[in-house]
Formats: C-alpha cells, sequence, structure tokens
C-alpha cells in the first residue's frame, strides 16, 4: 500500500478578505471565514482522495479540536491526533492580489509529544512542513520522527513553508542536508534562503503565476509553465495542494512533467475560495 503520512499544524484558519487597502489605525470592512487550516492537515486532506494518508500532529481537548479532527477524518484521513490544551488559530489577511499574510497562534499544535512507534509502518513517504520544526514541543517531536524515518529507509520530502520561519530555525540546512529528501518544496522568497541545489534532492520551486522551476540533483533543471488561472482572489493553501499533487503523482511513479502537472491542478482548485478548506463565512466587519 502507498501511504503518505504528514506530521505537523492542525489548527482554525480566520481568514479576513479586506474590501479594499487596511486602514490603519481605523475600520476596513471586510468578509471573515472560518475554516480548517495547518499545512500538514491541508496536505493530508489535498492528498487523501489520491493516496492513503495519514496526519500525524496534536490539537486541543476543546470543541473546536473535535470539529476539526472529524473535518479530516470525514475527508478520507486517517487521523492520529494527540489531544491537550487548545486548538491554534491562524488570521489570515487576504489582499485583493490573493496574497496572504499570516498570524499565527498554534496553541496545541506546537505541543505534539513523542509519537508511537508504529506510526510510520506502512509508510511510504513522510511530509514535513516546516512550521512543524518552529519550537515548542513540536519541534523535537519532529526531528526525532525525520531521524527515524531516516534509520528506517523512509523517503522524506520538506516544505520550506515561509522565509521568516526559516530565519528562525538556524540549523534548518544543515537538517536538510543530513536528512537528503527526496524532494523539497519552496516559492522563490523561500529559495533564496537555501544554498540551492541541494546534494541529494529535488528542489521545486514555485513562483506564482511565473513558471515553476524544478532543480535536479545532478545541477540540470525543468521549467514547467503555470496554467492560466482566471482570477486568483487567494491563495491560502496552494502550496500545500501543490504539494499533495506532486506527492500523490511521485508515490504513483510519475516522471517529472506530470508530478507538476498534478501539483497545478490541485493548487488552482484553491484559489479562487477563502482559506484550504471549506470554510463558513462570519458577519461583515
Amino acid at each position: 500500500m502507498r501511504r503518505l503520512a504528514v506530521v505537523g499544524d492542525l489548527v482554525e484558519d480566520v481568514v479576513v478578505w479586506p474590501d479594499g487597502p487596511v486602514a490603519r489605525g481605523s475600520d476596513t470592512p471586510s468578509r471573515v471565514f472560518r475554516s480548517r487550516g495547518g499545512s500538514a492537515a491541508n496536505v493530508a486532506v489535498a492528498a487523501a482522495p489520491l493516496v492513503s494518508t495519514r496526519f500525524l500532529g496534536c490539537v486541543g481537548t476543546d470543541p473546536l479540536g473535535d470539529r476539526l479532527v472529524a473535518e479530516l477524518a470525514a475527508a478520507g484521513v486517517e487521523v492520529r491526533a494527540q489531544r491537550r490544551g487548545r486548538t491554534g488559530t491562524i488570521v489570515v489577511l487576504v489582499d485583493v492580489d490573493g496574497e496572504r499574510t499570516f498570524l499565527p497562534d498554534r496553541g496545541a499544535a506546537a505541543d505534539l509529544g513523542l509519537v508511537a512507534d508504529d506510526d510510520l509502518d506502512d509508510v511510504s513517504v513522510l511530509h514535513v512542513p516546516a512550521y512543524g520544526l518552529h519550537g515548542g514541543r513540536t519541534a523535537t517531536t519532529v526531528r526525532a520522527l525525520l531521524a527515524t524515518a531516516t534509520a528506517r529507509g523512509i523517503p522524506v520530502s520538506l516544505d520550506a513553508s515561509s522565509w521568516a520561519v526559516l530565519r528562525e530555525i538556524p540549523d534548518y540546512v544543515a537538517l536538510v542536508e543530513r536528512v537528503r529528501p527526496v524532494v523539497l518544496f519552496a516559492n522563490a522568497d523561500e529559495a533564496r534562503e537555501l544554498p540551492v541545489p541541494l546534494t541529494g534532492t529535488t528542489v521545486v520551486v514555485k513562483n506564482g503565476s511565473r513558471p515553476t522551476t524544478v532543480l535536479l540533483p545532478d545541477g540540470s533543471s525543468l521549467s514547467v509553465p503555470v496554467p492560466v488561472v482566471d482570477a486568483v482572489r487567494d491563495s491560502t493553501g496552494a502550496g500545500d495542494a501543490f504539494a499533495a499533487g506532486w506527492l500523490s503523482a511521485m508515490m504513483e511513479g510519475r516522471d517529472l512533467p506530470a508530478c507538476v502537472e498534478r501539483a497545478h491542478a490541485l493548487a488552482r482548485l484553491v484559489l479562487a475560495s477563502p482559506g484550504a478548506g471549506p470554510s463558513r463565512q462570519e458577519e461583515p466587519a
């Protein structure tokens, strides 16, 4: 069985679509939505229709945590979630061009304790967003899980996640070189924080509507145009959907162009709606 395991955050996203430029110190009419969030959870849900998927993470013991866990399970994800504390929340400010800014309060997502030995059983690929390596007990747990996966010969994929987060993980490059993931996803800003190309790793650089660049371990590269999207309203979760598309195609043995094609196809599905998943709208602010 091909199984993708994803470790990291499951939180609620509070997505804010201002109707115009934010009036600092005053009021800006907005539309507000609530949806499932967390990079790891987003990848798991996007991949679940295509490949067997397991989520590893920590979420609060509150009703919000109950709802988020139920949503993952309903999407076909095998959820192995520890429960303690309060569920995290991320405020996502999305400008009129679809670019988003995150204001995270990770809550229980940063408090993942050591996972069970069998959580990596039957796993074909372990995917780790950099958020899971950013502080709290989760960072220690994820490092241990990466070491276990490496020792067991389980391929690893990484997502650089955020240039600001990378700057707060001082040994991230050393960790990447030690783990030697089969693939590392980054956008153009994140790639500038990394010494690409990387030994033994395929680096996939996303650059919005510009072509996706695939940097291969042998020094060669592949550039794939991004299909035209009529309207981009919210890029939240697009990178996670991209990773899910690539990984599911890779696990099926598809070639590089096919991996990029599926990644683009899944990413474009989330560009017109608020957040990375089904949302409910709140009253205008």
